[in-house]
């Protein structure tokens, strides 16, 4: 990475999330506009929540009048995937120094992804650039959804499918980074066991776990082996 570079550095990295955060933060803001909520709470929701999915969710229960109860209760379900996430980078993390509270806020899906598929130690000052460039793009991915819905009729259907289609690309990212194959096969292999097995309130959140479960178990396995 040229060091005398770093921002255009961030932004190539973050090229893949814009091209997915624009058109889904457009979706999100166009639909919050039509189930009431006001242009300004649209964009602090994502300055202040920031969590894509969670901010569809919350769409969607105020348009059915769910109470907060309903709404937190929801969104922490939702969300618990994160938990898998911190753990792995409490390392990575540690020596973050001022920077470390955003990148804690700022850990999406996608931001996880870019992180922990930058090569060697984990650079804090580009991490934070990426996080805050993520961030940026879905901003003004709501704030064009939130003019969009207050000024034009719209049909959003089928918009939605640009979250897929990140989330490939940035699979198919890790795949060519890591060059392993293990760790994707666990991961098709707990995915589609939950997609069978587990009702659908609970399939991400099984799944995130037996693959947890069953890389450290390879982990450790190794680790003794080598010992």
């Amino acid at each position: 990475m040229p060091q005398d570079r770093p921002w255009k550095s961030a932004f190539s990295t973050t090229l893949p999330v814009m091209f997915g955060y624009l058109p889904l933060g457009a979706a999100y803001g166009i639909l919050a506009i039509d189930v009431g909520v006001p242009v300004w709470g649209v964009l602090l929701m994502s300055l202040v929540i920031y969590a894509g999915a969670g901010q569809f969710l919350a769409v969607a229960l105020l348009g059915a009048s769910a109470g907060l109860l309903e709404l937190a209760v929801a969104t922490l379900m939702l969300n618990s995937r994160h938990l898998f996430y911190g753990l792995s980078l409490l390392q990575p993390f540690s020596g973050a120094s001022w920077r470390k509270p955003y990148l804690i806020f700022a850990l999406t899906d996608e931001t996880y992804s870019l992180l922990t598929s930058q090569a060697g130690a984990l650079d804090h000052a580009q991490a934070f650039r990426i996080s805050l460039l993520n961030q940026l793009w879905w901003v003004l991915g709501s704030a064009l959804g939130a003019a969009i819905g207050a000024g034009l009729a719209f049909d959003s259907r089928g918009i939605e499918f640009a979250l897929t289609a990140l989330f490939i690309v940035l699979t198919l990212e890790q795949a060519r980074r890591l060059r392993r194959g293990l760790p994707f096969v666990i991961a098709l292999f707990c995915g589609l066991a939950a997609l069978f097995v587990l009702p659908e309130r609970h399939l991400l959140l099984g799944a995130i776990g037996a693959a947890t479960l069953l890389l450290l178990g390879h982990y450790r396995y190794h680790r003794e082996a080598d010992a």
